[in-house]
């Protein structure tokens, strides 16, 4: 009567837990392949796992860096760890790629981008450029300057920030000379100040568009070559409006007004003159219809007067002008702080890339020059399109 007693009080204490195991045997399973029913993984009436399931959790707990209090009440034993050790998962990644804990990044250094801006991402890359050419693989850069491979991997896609005296650590240990590269990185961690404009439209547009604007607006110096279409820097709304309604396949009417607003709200870094803008422009670009003739004439009609302001260059390339270079698209060529920093972004039929690989923007510049040399002079220019204009009107 006592062993029946004390039975009962067991199966009180676990929600009658053991008439359920001994029923499971006898209950088909809800997917008919003979597994137990998930019910029978807590005890019945009860919201507590069983012992064997709540091992699992236990251990799987162990495999993810938690916070450092939630390790310690269910591990008092880690209060012996040093502290570097054991708050490791608080200010940067616990593990490297073969599970061993690494240094913790300062705080300061720590800024998680799930989406990380152009600028960031330039950072990283000039980083790589710089452990590359020092022979340094990403273990050696990092026990070299106290990070481990994976935080290394993550400041060179931009995903987390490093300090001025990091990147200046970084700099020696690679042994690079280039004191005005350095500088020019250093001045990109500092300037963190509000986001730029363009960010108002992160959700509506495309990432390509918001990147163009933000190279834009940072660089010292713009320079385009168009061929078939009149430069957005320098196009009217309605215009704009009219190349965007070309789209294929075609665009809502509120996806073009949304594109046409935001090439516009552009050009105010050359209208404004701080930014020096060089426009090459191509003959075949000017007589280009998108919507009549109209819209053409009050663009030819903006160039002419946008060929007068000042900052802005307005250069054509007839179609009878020899020693033309033969890139097939259009691009911008963005004047960096230095000449290491500079980019160019192309348009292609696969929307926009970004181009800062040494070779590629030594291209670039070459091209450039040769079009400086070829394209008619400003004054000429002028009077090409207003003779197109007079063109039109008769």
């Amino acid at each position: 009567m006592v062993k029946a007693h004390m039975r009962d009080l067991r199966e009180e204490e676990c929600g009658g837990f053991v008439d359920q195991r001994r029923s499971r045997r006898r209950e088909p399973s809800q997917n008919g392949t003979g597994m137990p029913r998930m019910a029978a993984l807590r005890c019945a009436g009860s919201r507590r796992l069983l012992p064997w399931k709540q091992a699992l959790l236990t251990i799987h707990r162990i495999e993810v860096p938690r916070p450092y209090r939630t390790i310690m009440v269910t591990f008092p034993w880690i209060r012996d760890i040093p502290s570097n050790v054991a708050t490791a998962g608080l200010d940067g990644p616990a593990h490297d790629q073969r599970g061993r804990l690494g240094p913790p990044l300062p705080r300061k250094e720590l800024m998680a981008r799930t989406n990380p801006t152009l600028r960031q991402r330039r950072l990283g890359v000039e980083l790589r450029r710089m452990r590359e050419q020092a022979g340094f693989g990403g273990s050696q850069l990092g026990r070299a300057v106290g990070m481990n491979p994976a935080q290394v991997t993550q400041m060179e896609s931009g995903k987390i920030g490093i300090s001025v005296e990091r990147l200046r650590t970084i700099a020696a240990t690679c042994m690079c000379a280039n004191q005005p590269l350095i500088d020019a990185l250093a001045d990109i961690i500092t300037d963190r100040g509000k986001p730029g404009w363009w960010e108002e439209y992160r959700e509506t547009l495309a990432a390509d568009f918001l990147e163009v604007a933000e190279l834009e607006h940072f660089a010292r110096a713009l320079s385009t070559y168009t061929i078939t279409f009149v430069p957005g820097l320098l196009q009217t709304s309605s215009y704009a409006s009219a190349v965007f309604s070309q789209a294929y396949p075609p665009l809502p009417r509120h996806e073009v007004d949304l594109r046409t607003a935001f090439r516009i709200q552009r050009q105010r870094v050359v209208h404004s003159g701080t930014t020096p803008y060089s426009a090459f422009i191509h003959e075949a670009a000017l007589r280009m219809q998108f919507s009549g003739t109209q819209v053409r004439a009050d663009q030819l009609d903006a160039l002419i007067e946008d060929s007068e302001a000042p900052g802005i260059s307005v250069r054509v390339l007839p179609f009878d002008i020899t020693g033309l270079p033969s890139p097939i698209e259009n691009f911008t060529y963005a004047t960096g702080t230095i000449s290491d920093l500079d980019t160019v972004q192309t348009d292609t039929g696969f929307g926009s890339q970004l181009l800062d690989a040494p070779a590629h923007v030594a291209r670039f510049r070459a091209i450039l020059a040769q079009m400086d040399s070829t394209a008619l002079p400003a004054k000429e220019s002028r009077e090409f399109l207003r003779s197109m204009k007079k063109e039109m009107e008769e």
